[in-house]
């Protein structure tokens, strides 16, 4: 025999239960939502906040600003680009890595990114900038004598002239010092005074472009100006590797390398520079080693840099007045970056 307390909870139960199958029927996204958290379940397994958005049922205040499900990642970069670049590189022998930052969007993508390599010549853009420092630190201007000389070096790939600055900056562990200040740890100066055995990774090269295009660099404006200038003005027979994929009308800078590789023949291929890319200013480096001859290590980083500016511009497409959105699943105002 039930006593009235029991009959008034069961009448109460009755009644909550009507009440559900009446949200049901008007309201199905909302109701869900209520019938999830009454079970005592936790809100993020539920409903996501965009997927009740779609359904144009408002998200209670007590959930607003809750991160999303964590079991959706975002997409990774490198696993893109590696993923991209295994189709182009199929067809090339030889080593190499490669990685790219859109400066609108702070994406950052790279292949191997910490794997050592040879500089050859693409150093002569980490000697003046570690000159530029040293001058900048000291109050001074560069002088008439080595700004000859830094042009011959950038824009011609003049190989005494390097070792002139090279001589100026403190051979090698002049060079560690000023990289240490840059932030290129993974950098190691060649041995004996062969500034061009200088080994250098990915990584270390974004950070150096990152030096020469950063207003937060520890080079100045005018330096980092100055600089890029130079590697805007190579000579016609140095502009290609990473140039091969700026956009047409633009001016792209650039400081290649290339070094006879051992006595099988092989050759390194180097190309580091800034580029526009389908409305994208992109810092871009790939290094490569192993190559069978000149020719085909130029066509493999030429490929590469093509495949890893169209990867990383995919990821973050133009949207109103010029900002730029990177894909995200969670909170996508807080990725939202100005150009």
């Amino acid at each position: 025999m039930r006593t009235a307390a029991s009959l008034r909870c069961a009448t109460v139960v009755t009644a909550v239960a009507v009440l559900a199958t009446s949200l049901t029927l008007a309201f199905p996204a909302r109701a869900l939502w209520m019938a999830h958290d009454a079970a005592g379940h936790s809100t993020t397994s539920g409903p996501r906040t965009h997927d009740l958005a779609r359904t144009g049922s408002p998200v209670p205040a007590a959930h607003q600003g809750v991160a999303c499900d964590s079991s959706v990642d975002p997409p990774d970069p490198d696993a893109q680009l590696a993923a991209a670049l295994s189709l182009v590189l199929r067809g090339y022998a030889g080593r190499v890595a490669a990685g790219v930052t859109d400066q609108a969007t702070g994406v950052t993508a790279v292949y191997h990114g910490t794997e050592s390599f040879t500089t050859a010549s693409i150093v002569k853009a980490d000697i003046l900038a570690v000159l530029l420092l040293q001058r900048q630190r000291a109050g001074v201007s560069l002088g008439a004598a080595d700004r000859q000389l830094a042009a011959r070096m950038i824009e011609d790939s003049d190989n005494a002239a390097a070792s002139a600055l090279w001589r100026a900056v403190g051979e090698g562990p002049g060079l560690a010092a000023g990289n240490a200040v840059l932030g290129l740890g993974q950098t190691v100066p060649g041995p004996d005074g062969y500034w061009g055995l200088t080994t250098t990774t990915v990584a270390d090269q974004l950070r150096l472009l990152a030096v020469l295009t950063s207003a937060r660099s520890a080079l100045s404006a005018a330096a980092r100006g100055y600089e890029l200038g130079l590697m805007r003005d190579v000579e016609a027979g140095q502009d290609w590797g990473v140039t091969r994929a700026a956009s047409a009308g633009t001016r792209p800078a650039v400081k290649n390398g290339w070094l006879p590789d051992g006595p099988q023949g092989l050759w390194v291929i180097n190309s580091i520079g800034v580029i526009r890319h389908a409305g994208h200013k992109l810092a871009l480096a790939v290094l490569s080693a192993g190559n069978p001859s000149q020719s085909a290590g130029i066509s493999l980083v030429q490929a590469a840099a093509a495949t890893v500016a169209s990867a990383v511009a995919a990821a973050g497409s133009p949207g109103p007045n010029g900002s730029h959105r990177v894909r995200d699943t969670c909170a996508p105002a807080r990725n939202e970056l100005s150009a």
